[in-house]
């Protein structure tokens, strides 16, 4: 269908010229249908299209039968933030049909499955019955099989209805099953049955189209759970210690899939070189993975708020024995079991402040789904030169929904180790070397690994209190020293964790800090404000502790907002503590309710407080 014959069928009344390649879809379905892979079909075949797109998932909490919804936004700019309208819905759930319809906005186009009564219409949008029982009963599918393929009706009708190109629904497909001839021939003849079906009884009235681009070529499709487990294969992961929780556990899926195709030992075939560990409960875990630490091996486990709650007294064995680990926090709404399957950043604080006494703990925050690679091996070069535990913190948003991105830039420098004696250091040294010495000033002692064969390599690795030669000890100045060294190796921490990303706008008095995935929802924004001509610099920031860029981007706006995904402004909180003198020129600007930030909310809490 043209673009001419879209504006030739346009009903009386709506949009008067074609709406392209900018619009959000939505569908609604059961929890549990098998709807997954008919949206991820759309999203793909758009993907393949050169459009940008981006794909989020809202599901319950449990396995199957209550209300799912997925959107899918389209936009031609590259604005891929969640909206909170949708141009385009599609109905296949009957106890959320009504929902459905109120929700499309006027001018928009409602497509439902015609076998859900649908007796109260809307005159301000399109409405699109589709034969979904019908077609799938066609199908050669086994009857077991139907209500899921059913599925695919709609994204025959919508292919039709929209112009989706059938060759990138193929592609896409093959994408989804591998390459199975099976599988692949039995869904896209559902496709197209539905595209003819639709091409011979439907009479497009809506504005909403798309056309080729080609604004993907360079570009994947990938989730921060899949990205965060490939970037810690290219850092050198060794062992991976879980144990299943929503919505991290795709990190440890990603693994088992994917290190076996790329760690093998060339020496012997067949033999792994990694280890993969589903543990009994959070606390083993941990447990293994500090063990795995502190035997030399790059050592990681993921988990979310609540795991990480059981995790508090291992993470602080970690951080006091000075054992190198890299844990993952996929943050979702809390507190308690909280709502497994919504995103929010409400870990932060938590993160920072975890276990007793004065244990600090170095904290990355990726902002894209390439950092969420990037950070998975650069988090093992910073743990080992630090001998420290490192957190992740990512969220649901990034963890489990599809994104697009630049490809990864894979790791262009040597692992980096840290302060490791071998054998031949120790002969050099005559054998004199003490684990807790900080010989260099900087906090970070040198260590041993287990395998150096020289006699004097050993050493008691203590959680209690030691001396410089890992001796107990219950001296106060000892103790006083130790923690003050501890103290430096944090501080340390900032000449090594990534720098935060500053954008700036010529003459703006206003400055925007955020981290995290909140990130695409302000881009956006920003774009807005200075539509209305409220001129705005952003800093995302990427870790803790913080650089001194922080205080100094503070310090050059009239007001900095700090824009959050949680309850308290957890980030506003601890930049005040860091930086007590400049709390006057931060205002929070916090929300959560579990969906991902919008463009929307973050343009007008600012013209709000901003008085415009």
């Amino acid at each position: 269908m043209s673009l001419a014959q879209v504006k030739d069928d346009l009903k009386p009344g709506l949009e008067t010229q074609p709406i392209v390649n900018a619009f959000s879809i939505t569908v609604g379905s059961v929890n549990g249908s098998g709807s997954q892979t008919s949206n991820l079909t759309i999203l793909r075949a758009l993907f393949k299209m050169g459009i940008p797109v981006s794909g989020k998932n809202l599901f319950p909490s449990n396995i199957q039968g209550l209300p799912t919804w997925y959107t899918i936004r389209v936009n031609k700019d590259g604005f891929l933030a969640r909206c909170d309208e949708s141009e385009i819905v599609i109905a296949m759930n009957p106890a959320t049909l009504y929902k459905d319809l109120h929700d499309v906005q006027p001018g928009g186009a409602f497509f439902y499955a015609d076998d859900i009564p649908l007796t109260n219409k809307r005159d301000d949008v399109s409405i699109y019955p589709m034969p979904v029982k019908a077609i799938s009963r066609s199908s050669s599918a086994p009857t077991e099989l139907r209500d899921y393929i059913a599925n695919m009706v709609y994204v025959g009708v919508l292919a039709r209805m929209i112009n989706i190109d059938m060759e990138k629904i193929h592609l896409a497909l093959h994408f989804h099953f591998k390459g199975k001839t099976a599988p692949i021939d039995l869904n896209f003849g559902v496709i197209q049955k539905a595209y003819d079906w639709a091409n011979e009884n439907l009479t497009k009235t809506d504005p909403y189209v798309v056309e080729p681009m080609n604004l993907t070529d360079e570009c994947i499709l990938a989730d921060g759970n899949t990205a965060a487990a490939l970037g810690s294969i290219f850092g050198g992961v060794q062992l991976a210690a879980w144990y299943p929780i929503t919505p991290a556990s795709g990190i440890a899926e990603a693994l088992i899939e994917y290190m076996p195709m790329f760690r093998k030992d060339p020496q012997e075939p067949g033999k792994n070189t990694f280890a993969i560990v589903q543990a009994e409960d959070e606390l083993a875990a941990i447990g293994m993975t500090i063990g795995a630490g502190w035997s030399g091996l790059r050592a990681m486990t993921s988990t979310s708020g609540p795991g990480l709650s059981l995790m508090a007294e291992y993470t602080g064995l970690a951080y006091f024995a000075e054992i190198p680990i890299v844990v993952w926090d996929v943050q979702r709404v809390g507190p308690s079991t909280g709502l497994p399957t919504r995103t929010a950043q409400g870990d932060l604080t938590f993160a920072h402040f975890i276990s007793h006494g004065d244990t600090q703990i170095v904290i990355l925050l990726p902002g894209s789904i390439n950092e969420c690679f990037e950070f998975g091996w650069k988090s093992f070069d910073i743990a080992e030169r630090l001998q420290t535990p490192v957190f992740v913190l990512s969220d649901l948003d990034f963890g489990m929904n599809q994104w697009m991105a630049d490809k990864f830039e894979y790791p262009d420098t040597p692992m980096e180790r840290g302060k490791v004696l071998w054998e031949a250091d120790l002969e050099r040294l005559k054998g004199q070397w003490a684990r807790y010495k900080d010989v260099d000033g900087d906090g970070v002692t040198y260590r041993t690994l287990p395998g150096n064969r020289h006699p004097n390599a050993a050493y008691f690795g203590r959680g209690t209190g030691h001396d410089e030669n890992a001796r107990y000890s219950e001296d106060n100045k000892v103790w006083h020293a130790l923690l003050d060294r501890l103290k430096k190796k944090y501080e340390k921490a900032r000449e090594f964790v990534p720098a935060p990303v500053i954008q700036k706008e010529p003459g703006a008095e206003i400055g925007i800090i955020s981290f995290g995935s909140t990130d695409p929802a302000i881009q956006e924004a920003r774009v807005e404000l200075l539509k209305k001509g409220v001129k705005t610099d952003f800093m995302r920031v990427r870790a803790m502790p913080f650089c001194e860029d922080v205080r100094e981007f503070i310090k050059a706006h009239r007001q900095n907002y700090v824009i959050e995904m949680n309850r308290d402004g957890q980030l506003h909180q601890l930049i005040s503590l860091e930086y007590p003198t400049e709390v006057m020129k931060l205002k929070s600007i916090a929300y959560t309710d579990g969906l991902p930030l919008t463009a929307r909310f973050v343009r007008e809490a600012i013209l709000a407080e901003e008085k415009i």
